[in-house]
C-alpha cells in the first residue's frame, strides 16, 4: 500500500464483497464447497467468481457464501442453490467459467443449467 487513499480502496472493496455474505430468509443462497478438497479441485476462484458477479450486477437478493466439507469430494468444486420455496440445486465440478454460466442462466434467468447438476443417478 502506497496511500491511505489505496487502503481507503481496499476497504470498500472487501466490505462489498461481505455485503454479499451477510444474508436474509427470503434471499438466494448461494454456497461454495471450500474444505480442503473444494479449495483444493479450484472453489476459491467458483466462489470469487460468483461473489464477483453478483457485486458487479448490484443483486442485493442474493448471497454468495462458503461452507466447509459437502460430502462429495468426487464432484469438486461443489456450488449450491437454494432459492426460497423451490429444491436445492447442487452443481458440480464447476470452474469459473462454468460458474459465470450458471450464474447468468440459474441465479439471473431461473434457468437451471441441468448439464453441470448432480443428477440423483450419479450417488
Amino acid at each position: 500500500m502506497k496511500s491511505l487513499e489505496e487502503l481507503k480502496a481496499i476497504r470498500d472493496r472487501v466490505q462489498n464483497q461481505m455485503g454479499v455474505r451477510n444474508e436474509t430468509g427470503s434471499q438466494m443462497r448461494v454456497v461454495v464447497g471450500m474444505a480442503t478438497c473444494g479449495i483444493a479441485s479450484g472453489a476459491r476462484p467458483v466462489l470469487n467468481t460468483l461473489a464477483d458477479a453478483v457485486n458487479e450486477k448490484g443483486l442485493k437478493d442474493i448471497v454468495v457464501t462458503q461452507t466447509g466439507c459437502i460430502g462429495l469430494c468426487q464432484y469438486e468444486p461443489i456450488v449450491e442453490i437454494y432459492e426460497p420455496g423451490r429444491e436445492k440445486v447442487t452443481y458440480i465440478k464447476m470452474d469459473p467459467e462454468k460458474a459465470r454460466e450458471v450464474f447468468e442462466q440459474h441465479i439471473v434467468r431461473g434457468l437451471i443449467v441441468s448439464k453441470y447438476t448432480l443428477d440423483s443417478t450419479e450417488l
